[in-house]
């Protein structure tokens, strides 16, 4: 891995948790409510599949990656007699610069972030990435707290689009990665549930790794099992570079320091470590190389 792809992957841990507001600060869940999707991920999977418009649910199952298809089901395509995706779209828009002005009340600094990661967010590839594509070609947010997130929601998603086909091509991904994940870093029970895995698939799948030698007799990821993470982890950080790449070594601190404070803050919403595998921020200025940022997941 070259630095830029490490600190590429730094980058993310700066603009992951602004973008995260919008499915788990209390505002954003307030916001799909008011529009008609009281129910967690009714919410979730219409504020998230929005932007490709009334799609089912096994495109989605197949897009995102990791979730049971019998929980997409139960959202998808039922949500949309309720909702238009116009509409969850301003919903999920509304929730996230409530929830990011109630954190970050320096104006300011979210105008000069939005501009700064707007411009990092037009220069993403897109080929081969749909929810990049799709969030990418939203119409430009005016309110520099709803530009700011939806600027984050088209990198975040081309990370994760990134993230989905480096798990394909090592043929890991799905139900694969969350149990090669929960048998490494993260509370097996707590990912089953979130992720909405029966008892007989996680079993059955679980048999699968334990076969393929990625996870051992007690349910731990092997050796084996954590390479394989690994190199779908570098794969990610190496496809993610395209919107930086842009960036001499001056443009893209000056990115991170804007950004820095930022995620600091709206950090403290969240656990460390936490379900969704985020590192905490990193911070350029006392570690420029990113050295306490984690290459990969860990034992």
């Amino acid at each position: 891995m070259t630095d830029r792809q490490h600190l590429t992957r730094a980058l993310w841990t700066l603009f992951e948790p602004i973008h995260a507001v919008a499915y788990f600060a209390p505002e954003a869940r307030e916001a799909f409510a008011a529009a008609g999707l009281p129910r967690y991920w009714d919410g979730y999977f219409a504020g998230r599949a929005a932007p490709l418009g009334a799609i089912g649910a096994a495109p989605v199952t197949a897009i995102f990656s990791g979730f049971a298809p019998s929980l997409v089901e139960r959202a998808l395509p039922a949500v949309w007699e309720t909702v238009t995706p116009a509409a969850a779209l301003e919903a999920r828009s509304i929730g996230a610069a409530a929830s990011l002005r109630s954190l970050l009340p320096d104006t300011g600094a979210v105008a000069r972030a939005a501009d700064a990661l707007s411009d990092v967010a037009a220069h993403a590839d897109t080929v081969g990435r749909p929810l990049a594509a799709a969030n990418r070609a939203l119409p430009t947010e005016q309110d520099p707290y709803r530009r700011l997130w939806q600027a984050t929601a088209t990198l975040r998603e081309h990370r994760g689009d990134g993230h989905v086909i480096a798990l394909v091509a090592g043929e890991i991904a799905g139900l694969s990665t969350i149990l090669l994940r929960s048998g490494l870093d993260l509370d097996a029970t707590a990912m089953q549930r979130s992720r909405g895995w029966s008892d007989d698939e996680w079993q059955t799948a679980l048999g699968d790794l334990r076969r393929d030698d990625l996870i051992d007799g007690d349910g731990r990821t092997t050796a084996q099992g954590t390479a394989a993470l690994a190199t779908a982890e570098h794969l990610t950080n190496a496809l993610a570079v395209g919107p930086v790449a842009h960036l001499d070594d001056a443009g893209f601190r000056e990115l991170a320091v804007i950004l820095r404070p930022l995620a600091t803050a709206v950090g403290t919403l969240f656990p460390y470590p936490n379900p969704i595998g985020m590192p905490e921020p990193w911070d350029p200025e006392s570690d420029p190389l990113a050295a306490r940022i984690p290459r990969e997941p860990r034992a």
